[in-house]
């Protein structure tokens, strides 16, 4: 499969369009608030903590708990440079 070039013999940049799904927003792990949620293969996560880093700042972990089962929590860790895909809580959301 050949990928169509320039004029000048350079492929074109990919676009950064496909990289976010729908409202979601994407942060560093340490950028993360109480609130914010993730979604992943197990299903949707709430961030209940404020992130800490480890290991020299070069891992970041962040308490969260399954949306709809408060008794399930676990503790994620991503790499400090890492950006993690989030739906952010609007004020109205934060109302309620």
């Amino acid at each position: 499969m050949a990928k169509s070039k320039r004029a000048n013999g350079q492929l074109p940049l990919p676009t950064a369009s496909a990289a976010t799904p729908g409202n979601s927003t994407r942060v560093l792990p340490m950028d993360l608030k109480v609130g914010d949620r993730l979604v992943d293969e197990t299903g949707e996560w709430e961030i209940i903590g404020r992130p800490y880093t480890t290991a020299g700042g070069k891992n970041a972990r962040v308490r969260v708990q399954r949306v709809g089962e408060p008794s399930v929590t676990e503790l994620r860790t991503w790499g400090a440079h890492e950006r993690v895909s989030v739906k952010r809580a609007t004020s109205e959301e934060g109302k309620r």
